[in-house]
């Protein structure tokens, strides 16, 4: 019966899906409009569209999962996300808008490669968003394990069905259908996360909260006493420096590309508030999904695949056609995360390196009207490329959805925060050779941690990694000579800023 539902409804959030990807379609003319919809867009269907690709399928399967394997300690990852998140937005958003209003760059690489007039720079940090591939594979496992827990579809159609959906329609809208569907989406993820939240507490407490929580305890306390501590320490929370490298990391996270070029697309700098205003309520409901990992270790504790706890709750305990739409919002959430990614990465390779280091050095020649066609075709092709890619690593899929997803993210983050951060907070322009220095180091820091396991938690390890590359690009910004060119310009900006 879950499986028919799932069938209709799926039916009809893709004829909705194809709808505003034509619309984009048709919205889509050069590449600024692909990478960031002509920075045309308002702030309300921004804030949704950056709350659906922060929170992806990662976070309506893997975190719950995280949840029904290490119970409580999993809410520092709420927490996390609720205020250290924020406050990165809040700390680099608006100053990045506000110089890309003289500076007009596309992505994360372009931005930086232009404030350090470094093509080294962009081509680096283009480089480095290959980290994503990881990224877009556990959405991709995710949508799978949706269309094998509860269409019966074997793993592999369901993986090759989740990244048709996901390509064509990036391939074709580019970032306008980014936005657009994730906003739509977004809608999707929040409703979810509410309504389960509210499921535990009328099946564990008969819609009393105290109570539903007080039972709650009790039982995963009974199975396991680590399952309500504080730390758990079989988890990625395991004390106070994995935590804390938590924060850091997820800090970093509102930096990502994926989120960054939101950013660029706002319409108005000052809107960036309000912005931020509709992400907050809708990452905080969105959170509340969550709590279903929680619910099923109650309902369900003899799960073997973590992952799949929230699908097998809500098989569990809730009516068919409800279900099935918690199966459909998880697509949506893998969806949403995947479609930007793949922009973004697109974008690496048909502006950052083709139009702004190839045909600006003269290495190919092309006028304005060819650049711009083979720029379009060259985002295309890259999302064909990558997606394929996706796919290969995550033919058999991960153990945790939510530790193979953040070797993206932490990839990314110790490479670029470093630069990132030093152009919105320093008075002054650093040397393009600090910048460059931290990109590597902070990237071969990440490295070194992963391949030796010094740090057992992939959230922590992104973290202090992250802080290695920003602690190098302030030593080395002071050691580096200054360029002469373009300080005065960058101390007005920051002044305008302020």
């Amino acid at each position: 019966m879950i499986s028919t539902y799932l069938w209709i409804e799926f039916a009809i959030f893709l004829i909705i899906m194809i709808i505003l990807s034509v619309f984009a379609a048709r919205k889509t003319k050069t590449i600024e409009d692909f990478a960031i919809s002509g920075a045309n867009l308002g702030p309300y269907v921004l804030g949704l569209s950056f709350a659906a690709t922060f929170f992806s399928a990662a976070t309506f399967m893997g975190y719950p999962g995280y949840s029904y394997a290490w119970g409580y300690s999993n809410l520092w990852l709420f927490l996390s996300l609720i205020v250290a998140a924020p406050l990165g937005i809040i700390a680099v958003g608006k100053r990045i808008r506000k110089i890309n209003t003289s500076q007009k760059s596309l992505s994360l690489p372009d931005w930086l490669g232009d404030y350090y007039n470094s093509d080294f720079l962009r081509v680096g940090t283009g480089l480095i968003m290959l980290f994503n591939v990881f990224y877009i594979a556990s959405q991709f496992s995710a949508g799978a394990q949706i269309f094998q827990n509860m269409l019966g579809l074997s793993y592999t159609a369901g993986l090759i069905i989740i990244a048709v959906i996901v390509i064509a329609y990036v391939f074709f809208g580019g970032s306008y259908a980014d936005v657009y569907t994730d906003a739509a989406q977004a809608i999707l993820m929040v409703a979810a996360g509410i309504f389960v939240f509210i499921s535990g507490i009328i099946f564990f407490g008969n819609g009393n909260i105290n109570t539903a929580f007080t039972n709650i305890t009790e039982n995963l306390a009974s199975q396991d006493a680590s399952l309500v501590e504080i730390f758990n320490p079989i988890s990625n929370y395991y004390g106070v420096s994995a935590v804390l490298g938590l924060f850091i990391v997820q800090f970093a996270f509102s930096s990502q590309p994926q989120l960054f070029n939101k950013v660029l697309s706002l319409k108005n700098p000052g809107d960036l508030r309000k912005m931020l205003f509709t992400y907050i309520f809708a990452a905080a409901t969105c959170l509340l999904v969550l709590f279903g990992g929680l619910y099923a270790r109650v309902a369900l504790p003899d799960l073997d695949v973590p992952d799949q706890a929230l699908l097998e709750y809500v098989a569990w305990g809730l009516p068919a056609f409800v279900a099935a739409l918690i199966g459909v919002v998880i697509l949506a959430a893998a969806l949403s995360t995947t479609d930007g990614l793949f922009v973004v990465m697109s974008t690496v390779f048909a502006n950052d390196i083709y139009r702004k280091v190839l045909v600006r050095r003269g290495i190919m020649k092309a006028d304005e009207e060819k650049m711009n066609r083979t720029a379009m075709m060259l985002s295309r092709l890259a999302v064909l490329v990558v997606g394929a890619a996706a796919v290969i690593i995550v033919l058999n899929p991960p153990e945790f959805i939510g530790d193979f997803m953040w070797i993206g993210i932490s990839g990314v983050s110790a490479g670029t925060l470093g630069p990132i951060l030093y152009a919105v907070f320093a008075k002054k322009k650093a040397s393009p050779r600090a910048a460059e220095l931290s990109m590597i180091i902070g990237l071969v820091f990440y490295l070194i941690i992963v391949f030796t396991g010094i740090e057992q938690s992939p959230q922590a390890a992104g973290g202090w990694a992250t802080c290695v590359g920003i602690a190098s690009m302030w030593i080395l910004a002071s050691i580096f000579k200054r360029p002469d060119e373009g300080e005065k310009v960058t101390e007005e900006e920051i002044a305008n800023v302020d």
